[in-house]
């Protein structure tokens, strides 16, 4: 039946003379995702994108890979038709009929939108028109304006496009239009939203993962690759890079206090990523660090934390509870993944007793037990793209 897709833009209405800029990057972001299904078009009719495929059986494909589109905020399905009045009559009839077979309709609304003022009817009267054809041509159906059991949705641009359904999607800016980070990606529930989250804000991520192979097992390394695709059906294409810092543990566990262990480790991994953040020219960091949940993330922790680098950390779930970022991660479908039981690198070597109030000066005197650029300079050695 639906032949186009009608895309409504959110936040890029508001760009004023950049809005050439975010709508570039919204359409390329269209056609990364679209590039499995055969023969779509993506083109723009007065101010409008629409998206054209051959093949009517992939639409709902199509919606599925758009829905999640960051930067666009309302989708329809749409028939698309030429701009001529009779030819519009035949399809938003064709259409009301299809519809009348998929549910009960006893009301409907007619709502034209006339873009194009060269096409001869104005809006209201082209209402008027449709309004009494359907009800010429159907029986016991009435018109409703306020509360219709279906609208009709007439859009007379320089072509027409006739639709009955607004499919909300996830809003937000096009990936790209904000600047980099670096998401430090743990295999948790968390850090996944705060990715989302951010790339939602227009950012594109790449991401960073932690391990201790082999105390941490190759099943880890599956388990945030996972992530990370599910993560791109959002946030377009991710790096994702694997550091091994299995030499930083043993460090730490023979030269410091085990209670700072977690705080000492932390420390490095934000010099780590910030060090690669700037080798990769990205911009600031991401962590899914909400307040109090666990020992690292008391607020004395987080500030002795990020004393080890200068770089900008973004904390979108900071002030979220469990279940608020558990709830976004089933939305997004991250969260099945994330629950699989296998070891991070932070919970293999967590102290029984870590503590929660830690003493800038305390970390300090353990990390002059250590050296400090050696160890980085040989995690950094183990780099990998996964």
């Amino acid at each position: 039946m639906y032949n186009v897709l009608a895309v409504s833009f959110g936040e890029i209405f508001l760009k004023g003379k950049n809005r050439s800029f975010f709508e570039k990057k919204l359409i390329e972001q269209i056609k990364l995702s679209l590039k499995g299904f055969r023969d779509v078009v993506v083109y723009k009719d007065q101010g409008k994108v629409f998206i054209e495929t051959k093949h009517e059986e992939d639409m709902d494909g199509i919606i599925n890979k758009v829905k999640k589109i960051f930067g666009i905020v309302l989708i329809s399905p749409c028939i698309k038709v030429e701009k001529d009045v009779e030819i519009i009559k035949d399809k938003t009839k064709e259409l009301f009929k299809y519809l009348c077979s998929k549910k009960e309709i006893k009301t409907f609304k007619i709502d034209t939108h006339r873009s194009d003022k060269t096409f001869p009817i104005k809006s209201m009267e082209f209402n008027a028109d449709m309004g009494e054809i359907i009800l010429d041509e159907f029986e016991n159906i009435t018109v409703d304006v306020h509360n219709p059991d279906v609208h009709i949705y007439i859009d007379i641009k320089f072509n027409c496009y006739i639709s009955s359904e607004k499919i909300k999607t996830v809003g937000g800016l096009p990936v790209g239009t904000s600047g980099r980070a670096l998401l430090l990606l743990s295999g948790g529930i968390d850090s996944p939203v705060a990715g989302y989250m951010i790339a939602k804000r227009g950012v594109e991520i790449d991401a960073l993962y932690f391990h201790t192979y082999p105390f941490t097992s190759e099943r880890a390394n599956e388990k945030v690759k996972h992530l990370k695709e599910l993560l791109e059906d959002y946030c377009g294409k991710i790096t994702l890079y694997s550091i091994n810092i299995l030499d930083i543990h043993k460090a730490i566990k023979l030269h410091c206090k085990e209670d700072e262990t977690t705080i000492l480790a932390r420390r490095f991994m934000m010099r780590i990523a910030e060090k690669l953040a700037l080798e990769k020219e990205i911009d600031m960091l991401i962590t899914g660090e909400s307040l109090g949940q666990v020992a690292s993330q008391t607020m004395k922790s987080m500030a002795v934390i990020e004393n080890s680098i200068e770089m900008p950390i973004l904390k979108p779930v900071i002030g979220m509870d469990k279940t608020e970022i558990m709830e976004i991660a089933r939305n997004i479908g991250t969260y099945e993944t994330s629950i699989l039981p296998f070891d991070d690198c932070c919970s293999v070597f967590a102290p029984k007793h870590p503590t929660i109030k830690p003493k800038l000066e305390s970390i300090k005197r353990s990390e002059s037990n250590l050296d400090i650029e050696d160890l980085i300079e040989k995690a950094l050695s183990t780099l990998e793209i996964l």
